[in-house]
């Protein structure tokens, strides 16, 4: 049943059946198009600044606008596709990052340098007398007093660029999404829902490079060393921090510029844009749907215990595979240690020893690595067995998602079992952004498509069909004159 007053008081859905039962004038078209059925969601905001997005109007009001679009609107249409380019390009850089900042913690060089110095601290040491300076400053901190007590200026020389360089590219990084996301926005190649997406991750781009110091600053600081009974080493809370907060920068230049990519590519050819817009709308695909999105979050935390493993140095206990030493799993006094507890009746006996015990948190990550395995091997029998309802890219990233996952267990349990080379841990923590990845590109591709995308495909759909008529007629009648 179509609603009298689309857009005040309730959101309509528009599933396109197929365009090969269009027949009449446009309006016709579009209404045989669209099927509208109204559910009790709030008002959906943002379209009413297109003359065919008026706050209110009929259903044969907006048939007629629809119809008659003839470019797409800027407010639909996500932005200019270089955004997308640039944003998933951005996303590299990003990768980067996150495996260099590996290698960094690997080579134990994260504490190298002792200051936080944005703008000053973009050019490393230049002459003898700054290098001396600097490690006299290294000299000073808790990981040289007790750890690195024998190292000379050469051996600090190298552990200083890995960080400097480690800090040099997250300065690259800011400005290359920076500049070019102040252009976008003031040259209007992007709409404000882009806009706002933009603003979100610049903030989070920043905030990660304060998440970086307070990293940091955990690892320099005495008294925290010693309330964690740590080695000068930074909170394993803190690395974790860091890290997932570089995931949620990556999730969103990745899925946002793969939704401007995807929405550009659907204005170009309406006619398979509503084919798809059928397929994606099918309740035969929703379960699907939700398994993908539960297989992000899955990835997601499995990385994230990842985390803690590399924060707190689990893997260099229980280097077998599968057992854990001579049994399948620890004992439960040592996976409970009542030394982890801080306060006197043991109430944090629990979550301590899941996030601070080592063995436990290694547990965890086996646990979870099994489980996210088993999750895309269970969602990769579901599409297989159910081609016809999933589409053809998504089936291709859900299989292409099980050979990543293969090849991540295999990693792990060979940098386990070899006590952690920094090869093979460096390439490990890879693989888990690169399954991350795969997950975030497959529930992407499985997401319906938004509403206004489908008013704006379906006008251009009848319009093209308008066009392509009047072509027809005019040609026949030129032949029967």
């Amino acid at each position: 049943m179509f609603c009298r007053r689309l857009f005040t008081g309730a959101v309509c859905r528009f599933s396109p059946k197929s365009p090969s039962v269009f027949s009449g004038n446009a309006v016709n078209q579009l209404r045989r198009l669209t099927t509208v059925r109204v559910n009790k969601a709030p008002l959906y905001q943002k379209l009413v600044s297109q003359k065919c997005f008026q706050r209110s109007f009929s259903a044969s009001s907006l048939l007629k606008e629809a119809a008659a679009v003839s470019s797409p609107p800027k407010t639909l249409l996500n932005s200019s596709k270089w955004v997308g380019y640039w944003l998933i390009g951005t996303s590299g850089l990003v990768f980067g990052i996150v495996v260099l900042g590996g290698l960094t913690r690997l080579t134990e060089s994260g504490l190298s340098i002792t200051e936080w110095r944005p703008v000053t601290g973009t050019l490393p040491p230049m002459n003898q007398q700054e290098w001396e300076e600097e490690f006299e400053k290294y000299k000073e901190s808790p990981e040289f007093k007790q750890l690195n007590s024998h190292i000379d200026l050469d051996e600090f020389k190298f552990i200083f660029f890995m960080e400097w360089i480690h800090r040099l590219w997250g300065r690259a990084i800011g400005a290359v999404f920076l500049f070019p996301a102040v252009y976008f926005m003031a040259t209007r190649k992007t709409s404000g829902r882009v806009n706002k997406r933009l603003v979100g991750l610049l903030a989070l781009l920043g905030f990660q490079g304060f998440i970086g110091w307070w990293m940091v600053k955990s690892g320099l600081d005495q008294e925290q060393l010693e309330a964690r009974k740590s080695k000068p080493t930074v909170s394993q809370y803190r690395l974790t921090t860091h890290l997932g907060t570089a995931f949620l920068l990556y999730l969103g230049m990745i899925w946002t510029g793969f939704e401007i990519l995807k929405e550009r590519k659907w204005v170009q050819n309406p006619a398979k844009a509503l084919e798809a817009f059928k397929l994606l709308d099918s309740k035969a695909l929703g379960p699907a749907r939700r398994l993908s999105l539960g297989l992000l979050a899955l990835s997601f935390l499995t990385a994230m215990s990842g985390g803690m493993v590399a924060g707190l140095d689990a893997g260099w206990i229980y280097n077998t595979f599968p057992k854990m030493g001579d049994t399948w799993v620890p004992s439960s006094r040592e996976l409970m240690d009542p030394n982890f507890a801080r306060k006197e009746d043991k109430s944090d006996l629990w979550w301590r020893n899941m996030l601070e015990n080592p063995a436990t948190v290694q547990l965890n990550h086996r646990i979870l690595g099994i489980t996210t395995f088993c999750a895309v091997l269970a969602v990769h029998s579901y599409c297989s067995r159910r081609k016809a309802a999933v589409p053809k890219m998504a089936d291709r990233t859900i299989k292409a998602m099980m050979g990543i996952v293969t090849m991540q267990v295999g990693l792990g349990i060979a940098t386990l079992v070899y006590l952690v080379p920094i090869s093979l841990a460096s390439i490990h923590q890879a693989g888990a952004l690169a399954l991350f990845t795969s997950a975030i590109i497959f529930a992407a591709q499985l997401r319906k498509p938004r509403v206004p995308m489908k008013i704006l495909v379906s006008g251009l759909y009848v319009q093209q069909s308008k066009q392509a008529g009047s072509k027809i007629l005019s040609e026949a009648s030129k032949l029967a004159k």
